[in-house]
């Protein structure tokens, strides 16, 4: 929910910001074609990233990813900024959607996985809707700025929860040998 949220909320506003900061439409609609390339392109690999690594580990990684978008972006308003901060929201989008839609199926009973995954699009589509919508009301009223950390808070309670399920849960060897690669 909160990948999916956070990624409409950048990337709805983002074509109206470069216009805003002097770029072209034909610049924005570049930056948001990488942008969606990042989003679905890695989609070939990422349930094999899932099964090698683990879900909460990729949830974290595209969690992780959105909040580099929003460093990318708060650090400048040139081209460049804008091209890299979408693709890390694309490649983020993916791997916290991706994965915690994965994880929603093995959290529940098969009599329950119907009812739960009916909900979990109601709530999704539910929070993209505010996150569009918002977006367009922050850029109106406060900025650019304003958008790049309006995401933050989200994120942060969604790593928090992901943290809190890895510790519930025993590690596996997946696990245990991604943190060892990432440790060297």
């Amino acid at each position: 929910m909160v990948g999916f949220s956070a990624m409409s909320l950048v990337m709805t506003s983002t074509p109206l910001a470069m216009v805003g900061h002097g770029f072209t439409s034909d610049h924005a609609a570049d930056v948001v074609f990488w942008h969606i390339i990042a989003m679905f392109a890695p989609s070939f690999f990422t349930g094999y990233v899932i099964a090698r690594f683990g879900r909460l580990p990729v949830i974290a990684v595209g969690l992780l990813l959105l909040g580099v978008c929003g460093a990318i972006a708060v650090t400048g308003v040139d081209l460049h900024h804008f091209y890299l901060a979408l693709i890390a929201l694309g490649l983020g989008w993916n791997f916290s959607y991706v994965g915690a839609t994965s994880l929603l199926g093995t959290t529940h009973t098969s009599a329950e996985q119907a009812k739960v995954q009916g909900f979990n699009d109601f709530l999704v589509l539910g929070l993209v809707a505010v996150g569009s919508f918002g977006s367009g009301a922050l850029l109106d009223a406060f900025g650019w700025t304003a958008v790049r950390y309006a995401m933050a808070p989200a994120l942060l309670v969604a790593l928090a929860g992901v943290a809190w399920l890895g510790f519930r849960r025993p590690p596996n060897g997946r696990v245990t040998a991604l943190l060892k690669f990432v440790a060297k």
